[in-house]
């Protein structure tokens, strides 16, 4: 579960996900990145447009051993 992997609590999570765009720590926002960047999540950005790319993270970390 995201709320478990991010280690923030459930409600924390639900509130990020409101429609009501309710408010929550920043540092709760940066540890669901982080989980979800750790899953192979990259959040890109390109001017006004923002989005989201899965990117195989084991073959990522290979890549960058091998550099």
């Amino acid at each position: 579960m995201l709320a478990d992997k991010a280690k923030v609590s459930l409600t924390a999570l639900k509130r990020m996900e409101s429609a009501a765009e309710l408010r929550v720590y920043e540092s709760t926002s940066d540890q669901v990145r982080r989980a979800l960047e750790a899953e192979g999540i990259a959040f890109i950005r390109s001017g006004r447009n923002e989005g989201v790319m899965l990117v195989d993270v084991h073959e990522a970390a290979e890549r960058s051993r091998v550099r």
